[in-house]
C-alpha cells in the first residue's frame, strides 16, 4: 500500500481506497456519445429478471431506445428476455458486457441485488455511461458517497430507480412542502407496514449452514459477486428473498425506506443527519445468530436533522416498518383504521400533510384545506425522464447529487440497526461516527477475493 495514504484524512483515505478499480480491474477506456433530442440511446440493461423485467420494458418504450444489450446471471431470465428483444446481445457476467459493448452503449440500468450495485455502477461511470440505478443506490455508506462524487465528476446522467418520485403525488407534495402550505415542519413519521411483507421478503432466519449445486442455469459465483461465498439454496437468497440477509440486502428501511423518504428530503431541502438511533425487533435483538445474518423483521429509525429554512430549529424524522407502528395520535389525525400502510406524515406549524405512497397527498386538517386547489402537474414517466436527460433534455428527477446523500442517511439507518439503541453521532464530512467508533465497520465491507476495493 503507497505510504502516502497514512497521511491523509480518514475520509480521503476510505473515499481514495473504494474508488479503486475492482480486481480483476476492468481497463475500460471512457466512451462517451455527445447525443441530441434526435439521436437514439444505445441502452444495456443489467438484470432483465423481476424488477429488471420491468425496467426492460419501460426503457423499450421510450421510441428513442435500442436495447443494445442484456445481461444477467440466470440463464433462465436472460432466454426470456432474449426472446423479447432477439436483436440484443446477451452476456451473464457484466464485466464481459461493459468491456465488449463499451463503444456501443451509451447507458445501462443496474437491477441487481444491492450488494453489487456499486461494483457495476462504478465501473460503468468510468466508462462514461449514463447510469440508472435501482434504489438503494449502494448496499454501504461509504459506496453511496464515492458514486455520487463519481457521477458527479463525470459528468453523467444519473437516476435513481425511485420511480414514484416522478409521479403526480409525490411531486406535488414536493410543491406544497416548498410552499410552505403546512407552515414549517416540525416532525415527519414514515412507515412501510405492507401487509404479507414479513413473510414474503423479511426472513427468520439464520442462514442455512449447508447447501446444494446451484441449477446449471445459475452462475451463483457471479450473483454472489462481491459478498461473501454463500451455498446456494431453494428459496432462501434467490430470487427476491436475498434482501433478508445483511450479506446481501439491506432490510426493509434500504429497500423501500428510499420511496417513502423521497418528497420529504427533497421537499425539505435536508442535508446529513446529526444523529440516529434505532429500537429493533426485541427475538432478533436478543439472537446472535439473527443479529449476524439477517436484518430484522421490525424497526424503529430515528434522525435528527439540522433544520432548513422550511423546518423549525432541528427535525426529527421517525421510520416505522414491521411491527413498529406510527403513533396512533398521529394516524388518527387522517384515520387509525384506514390510515395508509406505506406513507409519510409531516406535521407542521399550520397543519399536517400525508403523502401516501403511490398516491396522491392529502392536506390535514380537510375542512381547514378543502378549497385548496392541487397543482396541475403533467404525467411523467421516472425512465423516460431519464432517456430524455441523456438526449439534452432536463435534468432527472433523482439524479445522484440529489438522490445520494438521502440514501446516504438511509443506509447509516442499517448502520444504526446493528448497533441498536445507541445513538450514533453523524460526521458526515469525515465519515465517521465520534461516539461509537466500533459502529464504523458498517460503513463499508470487505470484499471477497477476486472482488475487492482496495483498502476496505
Amino acid at each position: 500500500m503507497n505510504k502516502d495514504l497514512f497521511t491523509v484524512s480518514r475520509r480521503k483515505f476510505l473515499l481514495a481506497a473504494a474508488a479503486t478499480a475492482l480486481a480483476p480491474p476492468l481497463t475500460l477506456k471512457a466512451s462517451k456519445r455527445k447525443l441530441g433530442p434526435n439521436d437514439k440511446l444505445n441502452h444495456a440493461c443489467i438484470g432483465v429478471g423481476g424488477m429488471g423485467w420491468g425496467d426492460l420494458q419501460n426503457f423499450a418504450k421510450h421510441p428513442k431506445v435500442n436495447i443494445v444489450a442484456l445481461c444477467d446471471v440466470d440463464e433462465t431470465r436472460l432466454k426470456k428476455a432474449a426472446e423479447a428483444f432477439p436483436n440484443a446481445r446477451t452476456y451473464t457476467d457484466w464485466r464481459e458486457l461493459l468491456e465488449k459493448e463499451n463503444s456501443n452503449i451509451d447507458s445501462v440500468n443496474v437491477t441487481v441485488p444491492d450488494h453489487n450495485h456499486f461494483a457495476i455502477a462504478i465501473q460503468a461511470i468510468r466508462a462514461g455511461k449514463h447510469v440508472y440505478c435501482q434504489k438503494p443506490m449502494c448496499h454501504d455508506v461509504v459506496e453511496v458517497r464515492v458514486l455520487t462524487e463519481a457521477a458527479v465528476k463525470a459528468g453523467i446522467v444519473s437516476q435513481l430507480g425511485t420511480q414514484h418520485a416522478s409521479g403526480k403525488g409525490d411531486r406535488t407534495a414536493v410543491q406544497w412542502i416548498k410552499e410552505g402550505v403546512i407552515g414549517k415542519v416540525k416532525h415527519a413519521y414514515l412507515c412501510s407496514n405492507r401487509p404479507g411483507a414479513i413473510d414474503h421478503y423479511r426472513l427468520v432466519g439464520p442462514r442455512p449452514t449447508e447447501g446444494q449445486e446451484p441449477p446449471s442455469t445459475l452462475h451463483w459465483d457471479l450473483w454472489i459477486g462481491t459478498a461473501p461465498p454463500r451455498p446456494f439454496v431453494p428459496d432462501i437468497y434467490h430470487p427476491t428473498k436475498w434482501r433478508a440477509w445483511q450479506d446481501f440486502g439491506t432490510g426493509w428501511s434500504g429497500d423501500i425506506g428510499c420511496h417513502i423518504f423521497d418528497a420529504v428530503w427533497k421537499g425539505l431541502g435536508l442535508k446529513a443527519p446529526k444523529t440516529v438511533i434505532a429500537e429493533v425487533q426485541k427475538s432478533w435483538e436478543d439472537s446472535p445468530e439473527r443479529r449476524g445474518d439477517t436484518w430484522p423483521q421490525g424497526d424503529h429509525i430515528t434522525w435528527t436533522f439540522p433544520g432548513t429554512k422550511l423546518t423549525t430549529r432541528n427535525l426529527t424524522v421517525e421510520w416505522f416498518d414491521g411491527e413498529f407502528y406510527p403513533p396512533e395520535e398521529i394516524r388518527a389525525l387522517y384515520s387509525v383504521q384506514d390510515y395508509p400502510a406505506e406513507s409519510a406524515m409531516l406535521i407542521g406549524t399550520k397543519g399536517a400533510l400525508l403523502i401516501p405512497h403511490t398516491g396522491m397527498p392529502v392536506l390535514l386538517p380537510g375542512d381547514k384545506f378543502k378549497e385548496y386547489k392541487t397543482p396541475e402537474l403533467e404525467e411523467r414517466n421516472h425512465y423516460h425522464h431519464f432517456v430524455d436527460a441523456c438526449l439534452g433534455g432536463p435534468k432527472t428527477e433523482s439524479h445522484f447529487a440529489q438522490s445520494g446523500p438521502m440514501t446516504e442517511a438511509i443506509i447509516l439507518g442499517t448502520v444504526a440497526i446493528r448497533v441498536p439503541g445507541k445513538r450514533l453521532e453523524w460526521d458526515a464530512a469525515n465519515l465517521k461516527i465520534p461516539n461509537a467508533p466500533e459502529a464504523e465497520k458498517y460503513l463499508s465491507r470487505i470484499y471477497r477475493d477476486g472482488w475487492q476495493i482496495a483498502g476496505l
